[in-house]
């Protein structure tokens, strides 16, 4: 139960972070950047202040001198590889989003996530059944019958950037089986981001060198705010309680519901409209994604 509850919410927070981005950079309030530079601080930021809050609370009540699991707590600390690949992820995606149109763009990204974790998975030994095999062509099918009609031929850079973001968030996925304590995990690696800002911002200066200050609106700045500090931080810690409880295999397939969770939201909060063929395919989707899931054939992860 802890696991379904931990991969809801946060592929809710995934797809809230779409529905953002698509606000923000879609709409031209804010350049990709700055909107990048923006949501990796405003993630440090939140997750620094809860995370002094619940460090407090542990040291106040002497809890780490009695329970070596807070101590063990307390010395998670991310890693500087997990920050790497949430630096890639977010720049990459954040630059090929406003370069793509939305069914492409989804195609790159979800198609690299899913050769990278269950890529890893088959590695690592995780054994699909013949039913699972089934149900992830089905959802993957479904998913390809959602995004291509919005689907054009993209620019080799856009696409490229994409896929490095698509492989980056797989990569950043697969390191959070092993953290010891997600929140603090995700706070340090969104602290360690912040080293890679300098070099954004003289790169995006010169990238950006025609493009007056006056285009990033505080419409811009609350969106990338809300994608870093609720969407990002507390999404991507929710998902790195996820992560030790699933499989790699898993864990990407999961992932192929947040488009429709996506679209849903665009419905409720854009007025975006609601079309047949979207019902069919988010059926087909979340239907085969619960049998691959509820399959309890899967092998154990050999040792």
């Amino acid at each position: 139960m802890k696991a379904t509850l931990y991969t809801i919410i946060a592929l809710i927070a995934f797809a809230a972070n779409s529905l953002f981005c698509r606000m923000a950079l879609a709409e031209g309030y804010i350049d990709a950047w700055s909107f990048t530079i923006i949501r990796l601080l405003s993630g440090a930021i939140c997750l620094s202040i809860i995370m002094g809050v619940y460090s407090y609370n542990l040291r106040r009540k002497d809890l780490t001198l009695n329970n070596p699991q807070n101590k063990a707590i307390l010395k998670d600390k991310g890693s500087w590889l997990s920050s790497l690949s949430l630096v890639v992820y977010a720049l990459c995606f954040s630059i090929a989003y406003v370069e793509l149109d939305t069914g492409t763009g989804a195609l790159i990204l979800f198609s690299a996530v899913q050769l990278t974790m269950i890529g890893w998975g088959i590695y690592k030994k995780e054994q699909l059944s013949a039913l699972q095999w089934m149900a992830f062509i089905v959802a993957v099918a479904g998913f390809v019958y959602l995004m291509l009609p919005s689907a054009a031929v993209p620019s080799v850079l856009a696409a490229t950037l994409m896929a490095i973001s698509g492989m980056a968030w797989g990569i950043y996925s697969i390191r959070g089986k092993t953290c010891v304590s997600p929140l603090r995990a995700t706070g340090f690696n969104f602290i360690r981001s912040l080293v890679a800002i300098p070099l954004l911002l003289i790169i995006g200066m010169v990238y950006l060198k025609n493009m007056p200050l006056a285009a990033i609106s505080i419409e811009g700045i609350l969106l990338a705010c809300a994608s870093g500090a609720i969407a990002s931080g507390m999404g991507y810690s929710v998902w790195y309680m996820a992560m030790p409880l699933l499989k790699s295999t898993q864990a990407a397939v999961v992932q192929l519901c947040v488009p429709v969770l996506a679209a849903i939201l665009g419905v409720v909060f854009l007025s975006e409209q609601l079309t047949l063929p979207f019902i069919l395919a988010s059926a087909v989707i979340l239907g085969a994604v619960l049998v691959f899931i509820l399959n309890k054939k899967t092998p154990q992860t050999a040792s």
